[in-house]
This record gives structure tokens, sequence and C-alpha cells, in this order.
């Protein structure tokens, strides 16, 4: 099964933080979200995981799954 974490922009800190689903702690916290978007692959881990990207404003921006091979076959994109 797998993990699913949300990438999004800590109002707070102004830092991106990548949490995994139920939990108030962060995996990792990034300066940028281009930082961020570099690194998921290897902070989401070998089991895998799916990613819900934020945008500045929350809104969803896009979904990734790692490995790209987990992804599964009945969703779009």
């Amino acid at each position: 099964m797998l993990e699913h974490y949300t990438l999004h922009k800590d109002s707070k800190t102004q830092k991106w933080r990548l949490e995994r689903e139920g939990s108030d702690r962060a995996k990792r916290t990034y300066e940028t979200k281009k930082q961020a978007l570099a690194s998921l692959r290897n902070d989401v881990g070998p089991r895998g995981g799916s990613v819900r990207i934020r945008k500045v404003d929350n809104s969803i921006q896009e979904e990734r799954t790692y490995p790209r091979s987990k992804d599964p076959a009945s969703s779009p994109g």
C-alpha cells in the first residue's frame, strides 16, 4: 500500500513541507519549491508513495506517484 504525502508552503515559516497524510509533523522541509520537487523521489523513500503538490494558495497543482510503476492504471495522467 502506498503512503500518501502532501507538499505545501507553511505560511508561518515560509518553507515548503512534505508531510505524511494524517500527520502534523514534517517529514522534510525545504527552502524552495524547486528544491522540494527535485528531492521528492528520494524523500518519499524506497517503498514509494503518492505526493499531492499544492500551490502557494493551497490549491492542488498536481499529484505524483513514486516510483512511477506504482501509479494505478485507472488514474488519469
